[in-house]
C-alpha cells in the first residue's frame, strides 16, 4: 500500500521546497507535490504543518549490538560505521537487510600501525608498518566486505604511529578499488598529514591548536569533507553534552531511564584544550565553504546512537552554520561524499528513508527532536520498540571499561617525561 503525506512543509536536503505533499510506495518516493499527491487506497498521513525531512545520516559510529535499532527511533536512517570488527559488520548487516532498523556501511578494520590507536579498543586486529603491506592491507579489507577505508593518523600524540609514505599508499590503493578514505586525526599536524596523503574525509575536528588558514584553503580546494564529531568533543574536554541530549524530554522520553544515567554518570575526560577551540575550527572550515558531515563517534562516553546526533546538529549550528547547511550535513551531503545515490534526499525515485517532525528545524535546529513519524525504505519504524537486551548492556559496559583503559593509557603516556 502507498502513503501519502500530506499539508506538510518540505526540506529535501538542501533547501525548503514549495512541495507540501510526498507519495511513496514499495519502498520508493514516488511524487512530491504542491497539493495533495494521495490516490485512493492510500494511507494518508496528515503533517498538520510539521516538516518532512529525509531520514538522517550518522556519519561516524562504531557498532555495538542494538546500534542500529536504537539509532532509528531517532529518524537515523543511515549509519556509517568508522571501526569495527568483521563479525560485528556481517551481523549488522544481515540485520538491516530484513528489519526496520537503520542501514548501514563500514570500513571494517581501519589501518593503524602495531600498538596504534585503537588497537587498545580491539585488539588482536591486523596492523601494517610500512607502505609495501598497503595493498594487502586494502585488500583484506576489501575482501571483508569494507565499504570505505579507514587510516589513523597518530602525528600529535604518543602512541606508535603509520608514517606519511605508508598513509598515502593506503590511500592510493583504496582509491585504485573505489573507495572513500576517511582520515583519523586528534591535532592539526593529523590533519597535514591526511591532508597531504589524499584522504576524502577527516574525522574528528582538533582542538590543540588553532587550524591555519593556509590548511583550511587547502582543504576546501581539494574538496576534503570534514565529519567533527563534536557530539564527542565536547564530552571528552570536559562539556556536559551527554546531560544536554538526557535533558531534553524530547529525546529523553524514548531513551528510557538507564540510557539517560548512562549519558549523565561516570564519563571518563582528559585534561586538556578548551572545547571552544574545537568550535572555533569548525568555524573556519564552514566559513570556507568546507563540506561538513554531522556524526557523533556514538557509543563513546557521553553519546548515544541517533539521540547525540541531534545533538551534533545543535553544535554545527552554534559553530555558525545555517541550519539548512546543517541538516544538509546530515542527509545530502554524507550521501553525496560516500556515494550512497538513492537516499539522503526528499525526490522521486529516491527512497522512502523519512522523518516527519513537528515544528520546522530551519528556522530552529531542535525541531529535529519533535518527531511524529519515520519510514526507513517506507517501512514505518517503531519508536517505542527498541529495549536493549542484557547481552547488549553488557556490550556496552565492556566499550566504555574499554574506553577507560584507553583514558588511563593516555593519562600515564601523558604523564612519562
Amino acid at each position: 500500500m502507498a502513503t501519502t503525506i500530506v499539508n506538510a512543509k518540505v526540506f529535501d536536503g538542501t533547501r525548503s521546497r514549495d512541495w507540501t505533499s510526498v507519495r511513496f510506495a514499495d519502498g520508493v518516493i514516488t511524487e512530491c507535490s504542491v497539493v495533495s499527491a494521495a490516490r485512493e487506497g492510500d494511507e494518508v498521513v496528515d503533517a498538520g504543518g510539521g516538516t518532512v525531512l529525509p531520514g538522517l545520516i550518522d556519519s561516524h559510529v562504531h557498532l555495538v549490538p542494538g546500534a542500529l535499532a536504537q539509532s532509528s527511533t531517532f529518524g537515523v536512517t543511515t549509519v556509517l560505521d568508522m571501526f569495527s570488527k568483521p563479525d560485528v559488520v556481517a551481523a549488522a548487516k544481515e540485520q538491516a537487510s530484513r528489519s526496520n532498523v537503520a542501514d548501514v556501511r563500514s570500513s571494517g578494520i581501519g589501518a593503524t600501525a602495531p600498538g596504534g590507536h585503537p588497537s587498545l579498543m580491539y585488539a588482536p586486529i591486523p596492523t601494517l608498518t610500512t607502505a609495501d603491506e598497503a595493498e594487502g592491507f586494502v585488500s583484506e579489507r576489501v575482501a571483508e566486505g569494507a565499504d570505505h577505508l579507514k587510516v589513523f593518523s597518530g602525528v600529535g600524540g604518543r602512541w606508535p604511529a603509520l608514517d606519511a609514505a605508508t598513509i598515502t599508499a593506503l590511500v592510493a590503493a583504496a582509491h585504485a578499488r573505489g573507495l572513500i578514505v576517511v582520515g583519523h586525526v586528534s591535532s592539526v599536524a593529523g590533519v597535514e598529514q591526511v591532508v597531504s596523503a589524499g584522504v576524502d574525509v577527516v574525522a574528528h575536528v582538533p582542538a590543540d591548536a588553532a587550524l591555519g588558514p593556509r590548511l583550511v584553503d587547502r582543504i576546501a580546494d581539494a574538496g576534503i569533507a570534514v565529519g567533527p564529531t563534536l557530539a564527542t568533543v565536547e564530552n571528552t574536554l570536559g562539556e556536559p553534552g551527554g546531560a544536554a541530549v538526557a535533558g531534553d524530554p524530547r529525546l529523553a522520553e524514548v531513551l528510557g531511564d538507564g540510557w539517560v544515567r548512562r549519558l549523565t554518570a561516570g564519563i571518563p575526560r582528559l585534561s586538556g584544550p578548551p572545547y571552544s577551540r574545537a568550535e572555533d575550527n569548525v568555524r573556519r572550515l564552514a566559513d570556507a565553504g568546507v563540506t561538513l558531515l554531522a556524526g557523533t563517534d556514538a557509543p563513546n562516553p557521553g553519546t548515544v546512537f541517533g539521540a547525540s546526533l541531534h545533538r551534533e546538529l545543535e553544535l554545527l549550528v552554534r559553530c555558525g552554520l545555517s541550519p539548512a547547511r546543517a541538516l544538509a550535513a546530515a542527509t545530502s551531503e554524507p550521501a553525496r561524499v560516500f556515494g550512497l545515490a538513492d537516499r539522503g534526499r526528499v525526490a522521486a525515485g529516491r527512497r522512502a528513508d523519512l522523518v516527519l517532525v513537528s515544528g520546522d528545524p530551519l528556522t530552529d535546529i531542535t525541531s529535529t527532536r519533535a518527531i511524529d513519524r519515520i519510514w526507513r525504505a517506507g517501512i514505518a519504524v517503531d519508536r517505542r520498540a527498541f529495549v536493549a537486551s542484557a547481552a547488549e548492556a553488557e556490550q556496552l559496559d565492556a566499550f566504555d571499561a574499554r574506553v577507560a583503559e584507553v583514558v588511563a593509557a593516555v593519562r600515564e603516556r601523558r604523564s612519562r617525561p
